[in-house]
């Protein structure tokens, strides 16, 4: 590999600092003398444009590259014979040094991304030139699990919406960064807060919650994208019914240990449990505009490892949930753990994609990369369960109950998937999926609601000396086998990209951002951003030139180096 040195080239900076004070919110870069150049044309992203974002190549207007999430940037100006070439076009420096796990979205050539804390910039994307620096204002409480962060912004028309740290939902002005309104989620001291990036839909700016390790009741909330007005709420613990069909099997047909017996009575003694019962929802939903159905993923019951404070299935915790986009209305559920005592749940985003049925059959399909290290594919309309991969990394004593003294089972409480989203390439019929490796011992211990604080029932536990490690797994999707696997000395989290050029992105806890051959897994390149690569890639082109963009600020649940830095490549001219 070519060694890139960063001084033939233009780095915008800003100073890096460690994590500043959040006393107060602040516009940055406006001034139309002397300062930072202002942007001048009022961004306007339609529905048209935000329907179509999936199939072209200028901007990259969603989280997870359209309403689709698959990932998967179609230009090829970056390729498997050029890649080798790539270097950094600029470096912009936050003022935040903490974990990092945005995706940027870019609209004609500005990059709006987020950090930790909840700070916004907006940047020439051509040349990391800023133009303005929004840092919201927290509030006096904050609760949150697995590190402050913030994956991203919503946009719709010239309004940018972003989720905060105190439960906030916000709208900024996309030309100057200016706060235009703000709502109350839900309730911080309770264990609410929100790290997952929203997601705009005809004038419907849907969120759902993090909180599961607290004892919230998670939720999918839709607003009005024009007032913050709230429009519908799905409770992902419903009031009734939450003891489900006392499932003994997983989704992949294996015996879960269940005493039904004793939860059954357990249930009969109280069943007034449904407002603590978790459930957050930590990343976008999937939206199908033809049937006006969107689909998301549900985390762990609360407490996360002992279940006897919660008998039941515990709907609908660890299931891909599809309700209805214009009322939110239930259609329907597919759980993959029932009663989870494994903090085993579902969080990596779900993909819209045609599958393979069994009959060979193509239909509309949703697939889902699990903690337990499956590719779960469902048939859309039903949500019934297709097929389910190969295992992606080891699995072992499934499904082992927990003790006090701790009880060995893997994959460990952090996957298998984890919040990473996949990718899916349409030519190869691939998706690809960072998977994490890390031998857990689970402990448990009685333990009551705690009234908004952490609310485990014991713990998982590291094996000390046993190592650790990742995989980035190539899936075929119709017949659930991995085509290829590329092993990492750390557990990867973080996300994938795929491109018409035959390439995949990601990025590793040592500051490895790598491209891999789409179709075999073999390495092409890779640079070493200085921090950890835990981010979320995207690609995009401005004026006629294809870049892609990798946050590298590190990770805080597994404790990789942290940074404050987004990465922009380019081919050289």
């Amino acid at each position: 590999m070519r060694v890139f040195r960063l001084s033939p080239w233009p780095v915008a900076l800003a100073c890096a600092l460690a994590a500043v004070p959040l006393a107060a919110q602040e516009i940055q870069g406006q001034r139309a003398r002397g300062g930072p150049p202002m942007i001048l044309k009022a961004p306007n992203v339609t529905q048209e444009m935000l329907n179509a974002a999936h199939g072209q190549n200028a901007n990259w207007l969603h989280t997870n590259g359209g309403y689709e999430q698959q990932r998967y940037y179609a230009g090829n100006q970056i390729n498997a014979g050029n890649v080798r070439r790539l270097r950094p076009a600029f470096m912009f420096q936050t003022e935040v040094k903490e974990s990092m796990e945005t995706a940027p979205i870019v609209v004609d050539g500005i990059m709006y991304m987020t950090t930790s804390f909840n700070h916004v910039y907006a940047l020439d994307a051509k040349t990391g030139q800023q133009f303005w620096h929004y840092k919201h204002k927290m509030g006096p409480i904050t609760t949150f699990c697995c590190g402050p962060n913030n994956r991203g912004v919503a946009i719709e028309g010239g309004t940018l919406f972003m989720g905060t740290l105190d439960a906030k939902l916000v709208a900024l002005d996309a030309r100057t960064g200016q706060l235009l309104w703000e709502t109350q989620i839900a309730d911080p001291e309770k264990g609410y807060s929100e790290t997952m990036a929203p997601t705009v839909v005809e004038n419907k700016v849907l969120i759902g919650t993090n909180g599961g390790e607290y004892g919230i009741r998670g939720f999918v909330k839709a607003y009005d994208s024009r007032d913050g007005k709230l429009l519908w709420t799905f409770y992902t613990i419903p009031e009734k019914g939450h003891e489900g069909v006392w499932a003994e099997n997983d989704a992949t047909g294996r015996h879960m240990k269940r005493d039904i017996a004793a939860e059954k009575q357990a249930l009969a003694r109280d069943s007034n449990f449904y407002q603590t019962l978790g459930g957050g929802v930590w990343m976008n939903p999937a939206v199908d505009l033809r049937t006006r159905t969107i689909f998301f993923v549900v985390g762990n019951p609360s407490p996360d490892l002992y279940g006897a404070e919660r008998p039941g299935d515990n709907l609908y915790t660890d299931s891909m949930v599809a309700v209805d986009l214009d009322t939110g209305q239930y259609k329907w559920h597919s759980q993959y753990i029932a009663h989870d005592v494994w903090d085993l749940d579902a969080v990596s985003p779900p993909i819209l994609v045609d599958v393979k049925d069994a009959s060979g059959r193509m239909v509309p399909g949703v697939i889902h990369g699990g903690k337990t290290g499956h590719v779960y594919v469902h048939d859309r309309a039903t949500g019934r369960l297709i097929r389910f991969s190969e295992a992606m990394i080891p699995q072992e004593n499934m499904w082992v109950l927990p003790t006090q003294q701790g009880a060995r089972m893997l994959p460990g409480a952090n996957g298998g998937v984890e919040w990473s989203p996949m990718a899916f390439h349409p030519r190869h019929r691939l998706a690809y999926a960072l998977n994490l490796h890390q031998p857990m011992t689970y402990h448990v211990e009685e333990a009551k609601y705690p009234g908004g604080k952490l609310w485990l029932g014991g713990a998982f536990k590291v094996i000390e000396g046993e190592q650790q490690w990742g995989r980035l797994a190539a899936v075929d999707i119709d017949t659930g086998k991995v085509a290829w696997k590329f092993d990492t000395e750390q557990p990867l989290i973080g996300g994938a990209l795929a491109t018409g050029g035959d390439l995949v992105f990601y990025g590793e806890g040592n500051g490895y951002i790598r491209a891999l051959h789409a179709r075999t897994g073999q390495k092409l390149w890779e640079f070493n951003c200085g921090a950890g690569a835990n981010a979320m890639p995207v690609s995009y082109m401005v004026d006629g030139k294809q870049y892609v963009a990798m946050g590298c600020g590190g990770n805080t649940q597994l404790d990789f180096k942290r940074g404050n830095t987004m990465v922009v490549f380019s081919l050289p001219d």
